[in-house]
Formats: structure tokens, sequence, C-alpha cells
């Protein structure tokens, strides 16, 4: 096994900062003296506020812009001036509207919307410290993880309220078809970009451009999500480098000193979309942005959703991070307005510094005990003891504080409490009945086809692996090491590495497994696991103790979803697959298939049948050449290595008698 910049060990005491509830105040004083007060927030170097149009008319005049409009009239034959137009035009869609009279609206109605659908509202009152310093000394860009609609609201609440500047947000086309709120939203800071750009080659420029316009001036901090959507599993999802890179530009041409990038953790006890995000994935058509179904949303506001943390970490220094990485001097070479595909020390940079913030976010999530109550209850569908589960969550929590898990435990309540009060919050989800705790299935208003019932199965499960998923970070890499214990051939260490290295390319679209990294993560793991006793590593040997097999066992049921949903994907390719199959008939025929299994009993496993689980292991199949995309006509047709995908298959069930020509075939 090669060596490598090895894992440098965390202190499981690591300090974190502490939490203020900002609803608190807002529960003991006028919302509407809130939403009036003067509001006078500290600019980046003393710059005056650009007005709305000011902006507009400075990337309209940009050379770069310039360049690409006489670029695609020479390639359209149109002239420069009809395009000037179109460009205007997209400007115009695009740009935010900032007003300080709708931010003071949606303070008010903000507030009173917190208060009844939250307890509290918390955050780390060092980190807006620092990030209050950091927006006068450099551009800023606020990189939030996106779990819910809701995060983008939250986080220019949060900085109005510690009197600092109101983020300009990257939203989605959809939010501008809604009568009225798409344009609030624009006049909160919102400006409106479309999902996919395709080659228009003019709308590219002017988007980047007006981005690049806001950050090199320092007119306001720039927000996006760099996981692109909300993660309806509620795990991080692969980085996009599109925007990332924009907002990098400028530092590398010399237009900017430095870049601030500042990873925020927004962790919702309580998801407002658990149960729309499970339809979703079970293939239920996601519901239209619409203000109707705003208003119909808000029954809402009669539930508890318990607390959210939002965590803003330390800024990340762009002009540090790319010391002795980039070398800046070859954007000397050619005219700053010149638009250029980023290098490749460059992309490389960009993707490895993209997958360093998600990872960021992850380390300071705020987790509660339901999401080690969920893990539990997930690996036991027939349900549990109360007496037990209590049991096996105060295990759990000690394991997860060894590995620096940021838990939010309530001080001094004892377990029973604190697992009753769980439970309580999440009714809807897990029940207790005869002194057991199972899964809760929504009940049906009338007769339901076999097919019906595992659907509804599925969504309750689904829901509950969603507040699984959020505390997999924690026990990802001991966990692929404990499967990995498990599937290799003998205790041997490198025979173990080499699974773990199999398992850790597999898996790398279902998790943010940075790029470079599976040396260090191997070595993390096999630290975490000695550490906690789970194992030991007499020589060049990795042997289970005494004590490790709960650990060990907890582990491999923590990862068998993914393993089993890998699984059936490899075995309909290879066994059910027609010839013809395209890539828009996969994901329904895979369902189809998993859902025979199961009314068969020949599967367990409903998380097979969730949508992200299937694309990723289709984008893990492609990636190693197991499976191919062909362009036919108007459809991408997928070709399947048998061979190649029976040996995956193989692997992931530990058939492993001839495992070394199996990963030398893959």
């Amino acid at each position: 096994m090669a060596s490598k910049t090895l894992y440098s060990q965390r202190d499981p005491m690591l300090k974190r900062d502490g939490f203020e509830d900002i609803l608190e105040e807002r529960r003991n004083s006028s919302d509407l003296k809130y939403a009036l007060r003067c509001y006078a927030p500290v600019l980046y170097k003393g710059v005056t506020p650009c007005k709305a149009n000011m902006l507009k008319n400075i990337v309209l005049q940009s050379d770069q812009l310039h360049y690409v409009i006489n670029q695609v009239s020479q390639e359209s034959g149109e002239a420069p001036d009809i395009i000037q137009e179109e460009a205007s035009v997209i400007l115009e869609e695009m740009a935010h509207r900032l007003q300080i009279s709708t931010v003071r609206f949606f303070a008010f109605a903000l507030s009173k919307a917190f208060k009844t659908l939250f307890q509290h509202v918390c955050v780390n009152e060092e980190g807006i410290q620092r990030l209050q310093q950091a927006i006068q000394e450099h551009p800023v860009v606020l990189l939030p993880s996106h779990r819910s609609y809701m995060d983008f609201l939250l986080m220019s609440y949060i900085l109005y309220t510690y009197d600092l500047a109101l983020p300009v947000i990257a939203a989605g086309m959809d939010f501008m078809g809604m009568k009225f709120v798409g344009e609030m939203l624009r006049m909160s800071g919102a400006f409106f970009i479309r999902r996919s750009f395709g080659g228009d080659k003019l709308y590219w420029a002017v988007f980047s451009e007006y981005v690049k316009t806001m950050l090199r001036n320092g007119f306001a901090p720039i927000e996006f999500f760099l996981e692109g959507t909300r993660s309806r599993t509620c795990k991080s999802l692969t980085p996009k480098l599109g925007l990332l890179n924009i907002v990098i530009e400028p530092f590398f041409k010399g237009e900017v000193f430095d870049v601030n990038l500042v990873p925020v953790s927004i962790s919702y006890e309580r998801i407002l979309e658990e149960s729309l995000y499970a339809r979703e994935l079970l293939g239920v058509p996601k519901p239209k942005e619409s203000t109707s179904g705003l208003l119909k949303a808000r029954r809402i506001l009669s539930e508890d959703y318990g607390s959210i943390h939002v965590y803003f970490g330390q800024p990340v220094s762009v002009r540090s991070l790319a010391q002795g990485k980039v070398n800046r001097s070859k954007y000397n070479l050619f005219p700053r307005h010149i638009p250029r595909k980023p290098m490749e020390e460059t992309q490389s940079f960009v993707n490895d510094t993209a997958y360093r913030i998600v990872r960021l976010q992850e380390d300071n999530m705020v987790l509660k005990p339901w999401v080690l109550m969920a893990s539990l209850l997930l690996q036991n569908l027939e349900g549990l003891e109360l007496s037990v589960l209590t049991e096996q969550t105060l295990w759990l929590r000690g394991l997860a504080l060894s590995y620096a898990a940021f838990l939010d435990w309530p001080d001094h309540a004892p377990t029973a409490k604190v697992v009753s009060s769980s439970l309580a919050l999440h009714r809807g989800l897990a029940c207790v009945s005869g002194g057991r705790v199972s899964l809760v299935v929504g009940e049906p208003l009338g007769p339901v086809t076999p097919e019906e019932a595992v659907f509804n199965r599925a969504v309750s499960v689904l829901s509950c692996a969603s507040y699984r998923n959020q505390v997999l970070h924690v026990f990802l890499r001991p966990a692929m090491l404990a499967v990995a214990m498990h599937t290799a051939a003998s205790s041997k260490k490198n025979e173990v590495y080499n699974c773990f290295s199999f398992l850790w390319d597999v898996f790398s679209n279902d998790f943010i497994l940075c790029p470079g990294d599976t040396v260090q993560d191997f070595e993390e793991a096999c630290y975490l696991l000695v550490k906690t006793g789970a194992v030991q590593m007499p020589q060049q040997d990795i042997e289970m103790t005494d004590r490790g097999q709960p650990i060990l066992s907890f582990f491999n049921g923590l990862l068998e979803p993914f393993l089993q949903g890998y699984q059936v994907v490899c075995r309909y390719l290879c066994e059910e697959a027609s010839e013809g199959l395209t890539e828009k008939q996969y994901i329904p025929a895979v369902r189809s298939f998993a859902v025979k299994l199961i009314l068969a009993g020949n599967l367990r496993c409903y998380e097979v049948l969730s949508s992200d689980m299937q694309k990723n292991a289709l984008a893990a199949l492609l990636r190693m050449d197991a499976v191919r995309k062909v362009k036919v006509a108007d459809h991408v047709t997928l070709i399947v290595n048998k061979m190649a995908v029976n040996s995956i298959d193989d692997i992931l069930g530990g058939k492993l008698p001839t495992q070394k020509a199996v990963l030398a075939r893959l």
C-alpha cells in the first residue's frame, strides 16, 4: 500500500463555538420594531452600496461581455446591437433588485413563522464575528449546506438580525415563476439562473460577468449552494463546480487580493419536507413551485419542527489554499477580458476546494439524538423494545462522541427522557406500542394493492433514512473498513486495504470522499476502530477484538442498504435488462424489479427503491467502465459489460475466491 499524507488524529474533545438562540429575543419583544430597526451593516472596505441599475450597467459595459457579443455576432451573422439587446434581456431576467422595504417585510413575516415552527434557531456568535471581520477585508462567498427550501430565507434572516450585509443569492428559475413571491425574493437579494445553460455562450457570459462584477467590487456577499440543489436524502451531494469556478477566477486573474469562502452548516432537528422528499425518491413528481402551493403549505405552521442550528465556519482563504498549487502567472499571458476554459491545475484545485468545503460543512453539522435512534431503528425494522432502544442509543452516543461527532445532547437529562422527547417530536415516523418502538406506516384510505403497500412502507423507511444519513459522515470510514474486513479473504492489512479501496471507489458518488484521499481515509478508519477497541493491528494484520463485535456489526448494518442497493442494480442489469435499455427507462425498471424482489420475499431493504441510490449506482458503474452510454437517435442507451458488472456484484456480496484477478479486470 502506497504511503501518503496520513490522517491527522482529531481531538475527540474538539472545541467548537457555543450557540445563541436568536428566537429568544423575538419571543420577548416586538417583531415590528425588529423589522423597522436601524439597519446599517459594515461593508467591504467602506464601498458605497451599488444600486441594481448601476450594477447592470457595469456588466453590460464590461470588456468581457463585449468580446463575447462580438464573437456571437460573427458566429450567428446577427448585428452586435441585436446581441447586446439579447444580453440586456437576459440580465433583466436574472438580476436582483434588493430593496430594504422588502427585506423588512420578510424580517417581520419570518419572525412570526419561525417562532411558530421552531423551538430554537441557534447561531454560533463567534462565527458571526469572524464573518463580520471577513466581509470588511475581502470579498466573501457564503456556502451553506442545502437540505430545505428554508435555507436561503434563514441565512438572510440571520444576517439581518446581526446587522451584517445581506447576501445576493443564486436561485433557480423555478422560483421566478411564483406570482408575487418570485418578485419579492428578487427584491430581497435573489438573482435567478437557469438550471443548465447548454452551449449558450451569451447566457454564460452575462451570468459569469454579473457574478464576478459583484465579487470584484465587494457590493455584497455572494451566496450559493455548492451541492447545486437540495439533498432529498440529507446526505451531502457531490459538489457542482460552475459557480465556484466563477467566484475564484478574479483571484487567479489578480483582480482581487483574496476571496473568503465561508462554509455554513444548517442542521434541522425535523425537516419540513421529510415525507415530500421520500415520495420524490420513489418517483412521485416534485410539486411545481407556486404561490398557491405555498399558501396550501400553511398547515405546517401547526406542527413542531424542533430546533435549527446554524454554524458559520472559519472563512477559508483562497489565496492560502492556492499557495504552491496554482501558478497564477499563467493568467498574465492572455488579456483578462478574453474568456478561457480553466487550466487543468486550476480545475483540479477548484474540485479539491469544493470537496474540502463540503467536508467542513459536514464536520460542523449539529446532530440530535434522533439521528442515532433512526440509525438503530433502520437496522431493526421489526421494531425494538423501548428499553433496548434507550440502552443502544446511549451506547451509540458514546461511540459518536469518541469519533468527534458534533452532538447536541441535553445536559444532565436522563437518557430515557431524551429518547421519549425525540419520539414525541418524530411521532409521525416512529411510535411506541406495548413498550415496543417501530416505524409508522401511513394508514391507507381504502384497499391497496401489494405494490402500494410496499410504497407506503418505503415512504416510512426513506423518511427515517434521511435522519440516519445525517450521521453517516461520522461513521463512514470506519464502516467501510468494517465491511472491507468482512469481505476480504484474509486479515492482512494490504488485502483489507484493497477491499476498502474498492468500496471507496464504488461509493464515491454516494458519499463525500475527497479525490486522492483513499490512503488517508483508510488510516483514519484504522485509527478510529483501534481507538474504540473494535480492532487490533498486530504487525501487518487487522483483527477484530473480543469487544469489537457489536461495533463492527453496527457498522456493517449501516452500509448494508447501500451494498444491497448496488447489488440489486447489478443483478437487474445482468439478468433483466433488455438490449436497448435507455437511460430514461433505467430508474423505473430497476424500481419495478426491486418491488418484485420485495414482494417475493427475496429482499427486505426498502431503500433500494430510492432513485438517488439507483442514480449513484449507475454513475459508479459508468465510472468503472462496467456500463457505457451510447447515443442512439434521440435516446441515450446503456451498454452493459455483464462480466464486469457480475464481478462488482460478487465483491459487494463478499464472494472473493479470485479477488486479485477480479480487481485486475476492473
